[in-house]
């Protein structure tokens, strides 16, 4: 996570997550890929494996190379700081997409489960569109 910045309480290093949902799922990525977040747009791409939108009245505009990439989402949570030993890699015989980075196991979220980390500019690779 590009994001990481030191914590002055205990020095426990923190990342900033932004977590999303994408039809009944939460989600989660690094906040500092977000550029903003916008209404969505009719071209806005979606990526069929995070779920079935219910709405995707939202975007989450992310830059790239050759310029920026919008995901539709349904709903924004907001955005806070996780410490780095709550978060795990995806492990390689996990056969998880490109864009699957890691799970989020902090007990300080709503969610009583795992919440799946997700690199922004791989959705838009994994999905082939650019």
């Amino acid at each position: 996570m590009s994001g990481t910045r030191p914590e002055t309480d205990g020095g426990v290093e923190q990342v900033d997550l932004l977590f999303f949902e994408v039809g009944a799922s939460l989600y989660g990525a690094d906040a500092s890929q977000v550029l903003r977040i916008d209404r969505a747009q009719q071209d806005d791409f979606t990526l069929p494996d995070l779920g079935a939108l219910r709405e995707g009245t939202r975007a989450l505009v992310f830059q790239l190379p050759e310029g920026e990439g919008h995901l539709r989402v349904d709903a924004v949570r907001g955005v806070r700081p996780v410490a780095l030993n709550a978060l795990r890699r995806m492990p390689p015989p996990a056969a998880a997409p490109p864009y699957a980075v890691g799970l989020c196991l902090d007990q300080d979220l709503d969610e009583a489960q795992p919440v799946l980390l997700i690199d922004l500019a791989e959705t838009v690779k994994y999905e082939g569109r650019h």
